[in-house]
């Protein structure tokens, strides 16, 4: 049995509708919300909620889907998987002073500052005390006109320095927690 993604009822035989955009399998009482979406049950159900093995499977030529699943997962297990944010740059965390310094050098004022780029004085204000983080634009901004670089050095570095406090490998809670006494 079958919930239904619309009412909560059980249901053997859901049917897909779409409402608004959304692909919901719901009961035979709720179709009427919206328009049924005719596909195949069989891969409609197995590529739901894939997270990406369908894809990996898919780009691959002969073979049947579940080797191309089994190898996928096997190489997951072996592989951390990327993400959008390995892509991404980190801030420097003395961002803050590298912005000041920069400024003081230059001779300029915060509000000149913000005013040579267009932005608020309170928003130069924040990130130099370090109470907000520059979106990308004022990040760009900032690097550009005042000739520095924002951006973290060895942000991976950080992640690959962590090891276990066990000869196992694995994490406890006592080493990361340190007490006060």
């Amino acid at each position: 049995m079958v919930q239904c993604e619309m009412c909560g009822a059980e249901t053997s035989s859901p049917k897909t509708i779409k409402v608004e955009g959304a692909k919901l399998d719901v009961c035979a009482d709720c179709t009427d919300f919206g328009t049924e979406v005719k596909q195949p049950s069989s891969s409609n159900t197995s590529t739901k909620y894939s997270t990406g093995s369908s894809s990996s499977s898919g780009g691959q030529s002969g073979g049947s889907a579940s080797s191309g699943t089994s190898s996928s997962s096997s190489s997951s297990s072996s592989q951390r998987r990327s993400d959008m944010f390995d892509d991404m740059d980190e801030l420097a965390p003395d961002y803050d002073d590298l912005v000041r310094s920069a400024r003081e050098e230059q001779g300029l004022s915060q509000s000149d500052l913000a005013n040579e780029l267009n932005e608020k004085s309170s928003l130069i204000h924040k990130i130099e005390r370090g109470d907000t983080l520059p979106s990308d634009r004022v990040q760009s901004k900032l690097e550009r006109f005042l000739d520095i670089d924002l951006s973290a050095e060895g942000g991976s570095s950080e992640d690959s320095e962590w090891s276990g406090g066990s000869s196992s490998g694995s994490y406890t809670l006592g080493d990361v927690v340190k007490r006060k006494d």
